[in-house]
C-alpha cells in the first residue's frame, strides 16, 4: 500500500509505494499541469473557513464600498466646483477682490456654495478615514480568525495520523507547512481579498461615475484595459509553477535546519558542518533560482501595466478635446475624468501585485489543505465503546504484522496472555519484533492477521483514547518536552504536588530531582537534553507512572540505568506495597536482568516466540535464552 502524498510535504521527492496505508487525496487539473491554471482552484478552499465570520466579512466588503465612494466623490465635487468658478457667477468684481486681498481670502469673498465645496471634500475624506480603518479591521480580524481555524484543522488532521506517517515524513516539512504556508494564506485572505474588493469596487465605481457623465469618453478610457487580460492570463500560468516550487524549497530548507539544529552535536563531533552546509546551499539554491525566475515573469508583466496605463490615459487626453466640442461633457467634468483615471492607476498596478500574491497562495494552500485532507488508517470504529473498568488481562491472539515499508512480517503467529499482577518479559535479538509487540497494544498499528484481546474483548472495539488513558508508556527512547519536570511529569493532566511526588518516588527520580538547583521546577531544556539519558529515563516512567495504569509497557526503559538505580526501581514497582500488584506489567529488554524476576518471559526470535517461562526455567532448557544470559553475565563457556 502507498501513501497519495503531494510532492509539496515530502521535499520535492516521490513517495515510494510502500511508505504506509493508503491515502485518498482528490486530485485536480492543478495538481496536474500548474502551467495551465489562471489561479488555481485549492485557494479557494479559503472561503468557506471566511463564511464563517460572514458578518464580520461582509460587513467588511460594505465598509470598503462606502470607503471606495467617499474616495471618489471629492473628484465630482471638484469638477463641479471647476464649472462653478468658470460660471458667470465667478465676476471680474469678486476675482479683483481676490487680488487686492493680498492673495489671503476673506470671509466675505467666500460663499456659501464655495463653502461647501470644502465642507464636502473634508468631509468625504473623513469618512473615507473611518470606513477605511473599518474594513481593514473587520477583514484583519477575519483572515487571523480564519488563519487559526486552518492551522488548527491541519494540526488536528496530523495529530490524527498513525505513527507509521511520520516515520517517512521530515518533522521541518510539517513545521514548515504549519507555520509559512498558513501564514501565506491569511496574507490572503488580509491583503489580496481586501485588494481584490478595492480594485472591483474602485472599477465599477468609476465607470459608472463616468459612463453617467460621458458614456463615450468612459469606453474610450477603459477599452485598452481589456489588454490587460491576456497579460494576466500570460502571468499566471506561468508563475504558479515557479512559486510551487519555492514554497518546496522552502519547506526542505527548515527540514535540514530542523534536522541539524536537533543533531548538532553528532554534526560536530563528525565534522559534518560544512557537509550540512552544502545540503542547505543545494535547498537555498533552489529557492533562490525559483525566486529569480519568478520576479523575472512579475517584471516583466508589472510594465505592461504601466504600458496598457499609458495608452489608456493618453487617449483620454487626446480624445477629451473632441468630445469637450461636441458638448458631451463640461469642463469641470473633464476635470473629474482626469482625476478619478489618476486614482484608478494604483488599482491596476495592485492587480499585479495582486496576482503574484495569489499565485504564492495557490502554492501554499496545495500543501497546507493537503494536510488537512489526510485520513488516519487507525481510527474508532462508528460503534467502539469506551474501555471504562480496569485492564483485567491483555491477550494476543496468533498476531502477525508487516510494516507498511516491508514485504516480510515482522510478528509471526504471536500468541500470550497476561492478567493483573502479571510481569510479562519480552527478549530477543534486534529486529526480533519486540518493540513491535508493544506498538500494537498502544493502536500506533493494527495487525494484518489475529486479535488483540483486552479483558476478552478485540481491542479494536474500544475506542482508541480510552484504552490508551488506562495504559502507561514509556519508550526506548524516552521524549521530554521543552519545560519543567513538573510540566513532563504532569503531561496534559491536571496532577497535584503529592501525585507527582509519588510519581517521582515510584521511578526512582526524587533524589535527584530534589539535589536539582530549582527542583520539580527546573527546565529540561529542548528534548530534555539539560538531563543525563538515565534522568530522561526516570522523568518518563514518572510520566508514565502518574496516573497509576493498569497496563505499563516497558520498552528498554531502563538501558540508559544503572544497575542499582534499576534494582531500585524495580523493587519500587513490583515491591507490592503501591498496589503493583494489580498491574500488569510488559517489558522488552535486550539487557536480561532487567526481566530475569518476571512471572514469564518470551523469547522471540525473526517475529516468533520460539520458547517461554521464568528465568530458572528457560536457563534449564539451554536455548536462546540461556545462551543471551551466558553471554552477558559472563558465563559463557568457549568450546
Amino acid at each position: 500500500m502507498g501513501i497519495n502524498l503531494p510532492r509539496e510535504l515530502s521535499g520535492g521527492e516521490e513517495a515510494s509505494e510502500n511508505e504506509g496505508p493508503v491515502i485518498a487525496i482528490s486530485k485536480d487539473d492543478s495538481d496536474i499541469s500548474d502551467e495551465k491554471q489562471l489561479v488555481g482552484r485549492k485557494i479557494w478552499r479559503i472561503f468557506p473557513y471566511v463564511k464563517r465570520y460572514w458578518r464580520r466579512a461582509l460587513g467588511g466588503i460594505a465598509a470598503n464600498g462606502a470607503a471606495r465612494a467617499f474616495d471618489l466623490i471629492p473628484f465630482i465635487a471638484i469638477g463641479m466646483a471647476a464649472d462653478y468658478y468658470r460660471d458667470d457667477t465667478f465676476t471680474d468684481s469678486r476675482v479683483e477682490a481676490i487680488v487686492t486681498s493680498d492673495l489671503i481670502p476673506s470671509i466675505g469673498v467666500v460663499n456659501s456654495v464655495e463653502l461647501g465645496f470644502g465642507l464636502l471634500i473634508m468631509t468625504c475624506f473623513t469618512f473615507l478615514a473611518i470606513f477605511q480603518g473599518l474594513s481593514n479591521q473587520l477583514w484583519q480580524s477575519t483572515a487571523y480568525k480564519a488563519q487559526h481555524d486552518i492551522r488548527m484543522d491541519a494540526t488536528n488532521s496530523l495529530m490524527a495520523m498513525e505513527a507509521s506517517y511520520f516515520e517517512t515524513r521530515q518533522t521541518g516539512n510539517l513545521m514548515s507547512v504549519l507555520s509559512a504556508d498558513v501564514a501565506q494564506l491569511e496574507d490572503i485572505i488580509s491583503d489580496a481579498s481586501t485588494s481584490m474588493i478595492r480594485i472591483v469596487m474602485t472599477f465599477s465605481t468609476a465607470f459608472g461615475i463616468m459612463f453617467w457623465m460621458a458614456p463615450t469618453l468612459a469606453l474610450i478610457l477603459f477599452a485598452p484595459l481589456v489588454l490587460i487580460v491576456p497579460m494576466v492570463v500570460w502571468f499566471s500560468t506561468r508563475v504558479q509553477r515557479r512559486y510551487r516550487k519555492q514554497r518546496e524549497s522552502t519547506g526542505g530548507i527548515v527540514a535540514i535546519l530542523e534536522n541539524v539544529l536537533s543533531g548538532i552535536t553528532v554534526v560536530q563531533a563528525y565534522n559534518a558542518t560544512g557537509f550540512e552546509g552544502s545540503r542547505i546551499e543545494r535547498q537555498s539554491g533552489d529557492y533562490r533560482d525559483q525566486a529569480i525566475h519568478a520576479a523575472s515573469l512579475r517584471n516583466r508583466f508589472i510594465p505592461g501595466i504601466y504600458v496598457v496605463a499609458g495608452v489608456s490615459f493618453g487617449l483620454l487626453v487626446s480624445a477629451g478635446g473632441w468630445v469637450l466640442q461636441s458638448g458631451e461633457i463640461t469642463i469641470g467634468q473633464f476635470v473629474t475624468f482626469l482625476l478619478i483615471s489618476t486614482r484608478m492607476t494604483m488599482p491596476m498596478f495592485i492587480l499585479g501585485m495582486l496576482l503574484n500574491q495569489l499565485q504564492k497562495g495557490e502554492a501554499a494552500s496545495k500543501r497546507v489543505f493537503a494536510i488537512i485532507d489526510l485520513e488516519p488508517s487507525i481510527f474508532d470504529r462508528e460503534d467502539a465503546i469506551s474501555l471504562d473498568g480496569p485492564i483485567k488481562s491483555i491477550s494476543f491472539d496468533n498476531v502477525s504484522f508487516a510494516y507498511p515499508t516491508s514485504e516480510s512480517n515482522v510478528l509471526n503467529g504471536i500468541s500470550f496472555n497476561a492478567i493483573s499482577g502479571d510481569f510479562l518479559g519480552v527478549m530477543g535479538h534486534t529486529g526480533a519484533g519486540k518493540s513491535t509487540i508493544l506498538k500494537l497494544i498502544e493502536r500506533f498499528y493494527e495487525p494484518q492477521q489475529g486479535r488483540i484481546l483486552i479483558n476478552e474483548v478485540d481491542i479494536n472495539d474500544y475506542s482508541i483514547s480510552s484504552v490508551r488513558a488506562r495504559v502507561g508508556f514509556v519508550s526506548q527512547d524516552p521524549f521530554l518536552f521543552y519545560g519543567t519536570i513538573r510540566e513532563n511529569v504532569a503531561y496534559a493532566r491536571d496532577a497535584s504536588e503529592d501525585e507527582i511526588n509519588r510519581a517521582l518516588d515510584l521511578a526512582g527520580a526524587s533524589d535527584f530531582v530534589s539535589e536539582l538547583p530549582d527542583g520539580m521546577d527546573t527546565m529540561v531544556g529542548d528534548r530534555g537534553v539539560m538531563l543525563s539519558g538515565g534522568q530522561r529515563a526516570r522523568v518518563s516512567l514518572a510520566r508514565a507512572l502518574l496516573n497509576d495504569p493498569d497496563l505499563l509497557i516497558l520498552d528498554e526503559a531502563s538501558a540508559a540505568l544503572d544497575a542499582e538505580t534499576e534494582k531500585r526501581i524495580q523493587q519500587s514497582l513490583f515491591g507490592g506495597s503501591n498496589g503493583s500488584k494489580k498491574r500488569i506489567t510488559i517489558a522488552v529488554a535486550h539487557r536480561l536482568a532487567t526481566i530475569r524476576n518476571a512471572d514469564e518471559i518470551v523469547a522471540m526470535v525473526d517475529g516468533a516466540i520460539v520458547e517461554r517461562g521464568n528465568h530458572k526455567e528457560l536457563l534449564s532448557n539451554d536455548n536462546v535464552y540461556a545462551s543471551q544470559w551466558s553471554i552477558q553475565t559472563g558465563e559463557l563457556v568457549e568450546g
